[in-house]
Formats: structure tokens, sequence, C-alpha cells
């Protein structure tokens, strides 16, 4: 029998039709007719959907899907082009700060990627865990709440240590030895993929441009989710932004919402424009708030350096995206329970309750994770060391949140307030898949981009 290639995100899974299915709901529209084909399809489990006769049943559904209407009762109004993005964003509270000096925004475009980095590091070899198990492994071990680097290495065994998290100690070996880089993630692959499109194009770079940036400088099993269906499209001359809608059930995943950071660096101090140039970015891959997430978190990491208080900072990218949509909802709805006196173990509470982090759905969504960061700068108070630790052990997709909330504080307060532990594990160093930049110094890349965003001042 005839080997065939068998890859996450090239062939329509069933994994695929599930969050097709909760994406259609969740975009208001009316699955009714198509739930039961839908059913039956993922009854048949991948083995079989990896027949030609079923890619071609999958390839149909996902096609006519798309052709749904509207449900009556939807109330959000959630376009994907930028223009129409804009007429719905809310009016902006007028800002009276002005950009740090170029000095002071050097230091501060250096903090942000080494807390990116740093953030990343933190939550990289715990993605994918439960938080009943995360809790209960680092009480056990005297790490919870948590306020460093976890401790895998078999010091940190102690009596009470459930069967499964004796083998979380050893699976995890590898983090306790991973001193002296920051390893490859995509999290920190596209900070460097965006800053490199800006360089090379300007500010005028268009989405082909980064769609070509990617097919020759990123492999395609570097990608995931989101990027990976997009790829596929664009090897078939799809072109953006229907690259974004074919065949993609990942359409509103956290795929872009890791993207923007690049954006919000070289646009420090105009959060319009790195909204915009995230919208560039965003819309090769991604729709409705799965755009929006990365246009939210630019305009945040652009207005971070103009902001004393992490609510400012969030107000700031609400004001980027459309008060109609269900990703400023959250948001507004995150800072409420901080201005309504919820404590942070209760703001947990209520995300657990609103997502369900075993669905892959919710748990690799735009929104539930940019309301983790929400509530992580909120209850971080501007403490670096606290905000990613509250990013991280909320769960979810626990590295790029760490890589987010380190991204913005790291931008609010500058390199030189980093305390000094969490840059000492990844010693000034990143591995990237980026053809030509596979191993990077930190710090050469923040000069970079300090340079680049000069010149976006002109």
């Amino acid at each position: 029998m005839a080997t065939i290639i068998k890859d996450a995100w090239l062939w329509i899974s069933a994994n695929d039709l599930r969050t097709e299915l909760s994406q259609l709901k969740e975009e208001g529209r009316d699955v009714s007719m198509v739930q039961g084909e839908f059913e039956k399809l993922i009854s048949l489990g991948d083995e079989s959907l990896f027949a030609s006769e079923n890619q071609q049943k999958c390839a149909a559904l996902l096609d006519s899907a798309q052709t749904l209407p509207q449900r009556g009762d939807y109330s959000f109004n959630e376009p994907s082009e930028y223009a129409d993005i804009r007429r719905l964003c809310a009016p902006e509270a007028r800002r009276t700060a002005r950009p740090p000096s170029a000095a002071v925004m050097r230091d501060r475009i250096h903090g942000a990627w080494l807390g990116r980095c740093i953030g990343c590091m933190l939550g990289k070899p715990i993605e994918g865990i439960h938080l009943p198990h995360l809790k209960r492994y680092l009480t056990v071990t005297g790490q919870w709440p948590l306020g460093d680097y976890i401790a895998f290495a078999p010091h940190a065994r102690k009596r009470g240590l459930h069967a499964d998290d004796a083998e979380l100690v050893r699976s995890h070996a590898w983090y306790d030895r991973a001193v002296g880089h920051m390893p490859m993630d995509d999290d920190t692959n596209y900070t460097t993929a965006g800053l490199l499109v800006m360089e090379q194009h300007g500010r005028d770079f268009t989405p082909v441009d980064v769609a070509f940036f990617w097919m020759r400088n990123i492999p395609v099993l570097a990608t995931c989710t989101a990027e990976r269906v997009a790829y596929r499209n664009f090897l078939h001359l799809i072109q953006p932004p229907h690259s974004a809608v074919f065949r993609n059930p990942y359409r509103e995943w956290i795929g872009a919402q890791i993207r923007a950071d690049a954006f919000g660096y070289a646009c420090a101090g105009n959060p319009r424009r790195a909204a915009k140039f995230a919208w560039r970015d965003a819309s090769i891959s991604h729709i409705k708030n799965g755009i929006y997430g990365e246009m939210f978190m630019a305009a945040c990491i652009a207005a971070a350096p103009m902001c004393d208080n992490a609510e400012a900072v969030l107000r700031a990218g609400m004001a980027r995206i459309p008060a109609t949509s269900r990703l400023w909802r959250d948001i507004a709805t995150a800072i409420d329970w901080s201005r309504n006196g919820l404590t942070y173990d209760q703001a947990m509470a209520e995300i657990h309750a609103r997502w369900n982090e075993r669905s892959s759905h919710d748990w690799c969504h735009t929104n539930s994770n940019a309301v983790i960061c929400a509530v992580a700068l909120l209850y971080g108070n501007g403490d670096f060391s606290d905000s990613i630790c509250k990013a991280v052990q909320l769960c979810f997709d626990t590295d790029c949140n760490g890589a987010t909330v380190g991204s913005i504080v790291g931008m609010m307060i500058g390199a030189r307030k980093i305390p000094a532990r969490w840059a000492r594990r990844i010693n000034n160093t990143l591995h990237t898949s980026i053809v030509d930049n596979t191993v990077v110094k930190i710090d050469a890349m923040a000069e970079r981009t300090w340079k680049l965003w000069k010149k976006m001042q002109a």
C-alpha cells in the first residue's frame, strides 16, 4: 500500500470540520442545513477522511458553508476590509502624551524584544497543559503561584506527585537544560519576519509582499493552523485576501495576533499606523476577530510607551478595532472585571467558565487568549515578572500569551527595568526558522528595529 503524506493542516481532517462548525456558529451563520453533513463526515475519522473521495466531500462542504446566511438574531457587525473596520471604531479619547525621545525609545524597543522572548520561553514548556494539571504540579513542587521559570528537573519532584506529574518532569527535562538561547518558536519567527518585511519593503509593503516573504523565507512546516492553510492556498495561487477564507477553519485563531509585535515596535507612538500595518499582515490568513486580534495588539504595543497603566494601553488597542465586534466586547468585559473589584483568581475562573481549554477551538482562538493577555496586564500592574507569570499560569496558549504580555510590558518599561534573572536563561540569543536569520542576537534585532522606527518617523 502506498504511503501518503499525512500532516495536520495540509489535509482536511475531522478536527478541521469540528473547528469549521464552531467557527460558523460563532460567526452567526445558520448551520441547520449542513450540521448533519458535518457530523456524518466527522464520524468517519481521519483515516477514512484522508481517502481522496472523502477529501472531495470535505472540500465541497467547506466551500458550501461559506454561502450560509446569517442568523437573524446575530448582533455583531464584523467586517474584514480595512475601511469598513475603521468606520466601526469608537471615537478615541484624545491623547496628550507624546512618544519618548529616540534614546528612551531605543531602550523600550529593546525591552519589547527581550520581553517577548522571555515571556515565550516561560510559557513554551507548558503549552497544551490544562490548568488543573499545571496548578497541581506547581502547588506540589512549591511553585504556585508562578513567579519564575518552571523547574522540571528531578530536584523539583516531591512526594504527592501524581504519575502524570512525574511524567511531566521527565518529558520536560530538556527545559532545565535549555539555557543559552530562546529556542525556535512561531511566536518569535513572526516578530523576525515582520521586521524583515518592513526592512525590505518599507512602510508601503502589501499583503502580497508578506505572502511572498513567507514562501521565500519560512519553511511551510514551521507554520501552524491558519498560517499553514494560507500557505497552502498561496501555492495554489489563491490570492490574499481570499487566501484567508478558502477552506480555512482557523481564520479567527490566534495566529495573526502573535504576528503583531514588529509592527507595534516599528510604529511605536503611532497606534493607528501600527494597526494598519497589522491589517495588511493579518488579512492574508485571517478574517474578522482574527484580524482584529493583530490590529489590537499592534496598537497596544505602539501605545505602550505613552501609557502609564494597563487600562490605557488596552483602550488604545480597542480604539483600532470595531466596537461592534466580539473582541471589543470581550476586552471591555475584562476591564470591567478589574474595575468592579474581581480578584485575579475570580477573573481566571470567569475565563475558564467562558472558554473550554479542552476544546482546541477555544484553546487557540483569538478572543480567549486576548482576554488572558488583558487580564494579565490589568492585574500585573506594570510589574514585568508578575504580568508574564499571570499570563502563563492561566493556561490556554501559554507561549503566545507570555510572549505578547512580555512584549507590551517590555515596551512600557524598557530593557533596563526587566530583572536580569529573566534574561540570563536566553543569553541574548534567539533561534528562528527564518532563512539567513536562524541564530540572531536579541539586542541586534532591537537595534535594527529602532533604526527602522526612526525611518518611520520621517
